[in-house]
């Protein structure tokens, strides 16, 4: 336990929060294991803790002997409820806040021993050194260790709030946008390729605004500092917004679920995803606009007939 937490995390420190123990308790456990095995298995140096050669070939057993032991616990003790641990999960910005967050409740109540780490700073998580169990993220991996599917495709639009567009009067074209400032990504701190979407509107826009927050970029569209592209899942939320152009432009992206092949098997990571697979597919008319407006638009008869024959 105490090797993979360092071997994953590759701090001495960061390890202990993982355990709930102290700094020097995992240095002692790292330093007996390899005394009692008389092998060295990290390197250290100023950056941290980094697996020897053998070290390497020592985590794969490791691995393997931890999901035995996590599945030999969740069948003598009850199952899932009793499965404990810490899952971290990088995921974009948006997802994360937008989305995932709201029905956290429903993941503690079915998990009450799992504690979750969110992160939204993907850019600088890396599941090869195990910093991160599950990545969310928005364009898959080109190569690597990694199990990685589709978790939904969602729809962006351009979106202006009500008063901007009551102040500038309607876009009737492409060509037209040219004559309003946008919100955007800065380009240069675009760290996936999938949000760099501007130029699939026009290739004639430059985004005056710049931020590389998503909510900061709704905020200023609801504060009607321009135009900007919204994923509909988020703009929803806000009835202010009004999509510009609705019937010609829509960009569709996908979110991906990736994680390192060798914790994949582990029962409580098994377990977020899982949950996270089912909460989207419950779900999903949020995001997709044609599904969205589907249901909205259904009887009232045929929406309560799905809502009783459930996701």
């Amino acid at each position: 336990m105490y090797f993979l937490a360092v071997a994953r995390t590759g701090q001495l420190s960061t390890a202990a929060r993982h355990l709930r123990t102290s700094h020097a308790t995992v240095s002692r456990r790292i330093d007996r294991l390899e005394f009692a095995l008389q092998v060295k298995l990290f390197e250290r140096n100023p950056r941290g803790y980094v697996l020897t050669a053998v070290g390497q070939r020592f985590i794969e057993t490791a691995e393997k002997i931890e999901a035995e032991a996590e599945r030999l616990q969740a069948e003598i003790s009850g199952g899932a409820t009793a499965q404990r641990g810490v899952i971290r999960m990088s995921a974009p910005e948006g997802f994360a806040n937008f989305f995932l967050t709201h029905r956290l409740g429903d993941f503690a109540a079915a998990y009450p021993n799992l504690a979750l780490e969110l992160v939204t700073i993907q850019q600088i998580m890396s599941l090869s050194r195990k910093e991160a169990d599950l990545a969310v993220s928005l364009d898959p991996p080109k190569a690597g260790p990694y199990d990685c599917e589709k978790i939904a495709d969602y729809s962006l639009h351009i979106y202006g709030s009500r008063r901007y567009l009551e102040r500038h009067g309607p876009v009737r074209s492409r060509d037209e946008l040219l004559q309003h400032p946008f919100i955007g990504y800065i380009e240069d701190m675009i760290f996936a390729p999938g949000l760099d979407y501007l130029g699939d509107v026009h290739r004639g826009i430059k985004a005056r605004f710049q931020s590389s927050s998503i909510f900061a970029q709704l905020t200023a569209t609801r504060n009607d500092l321009g135009l900007g592209i919204l994923p509909h899942f988020i703009a929803k939320q806000y009835p202010e917004l009004e999509i510009v152009l609705a019937d010609e432009i829509e960009l569709r992206r996908s979110y991906w679920l990736v994680c390192h092949h060798d914790l994949r098997s582990l029962p409580r990571v098994r377990m977020v995803i899982d949950f996270l697979f089912d909460t989207v597919r419950s779900n999903m008319p949020s995001f997709l606009r044609e599904l969205d407006d589907r249901t909205v638009n259904m009887p009232a008869v045929n929406q309560l007939e799905n809502a009783q024959r459930g996701p």
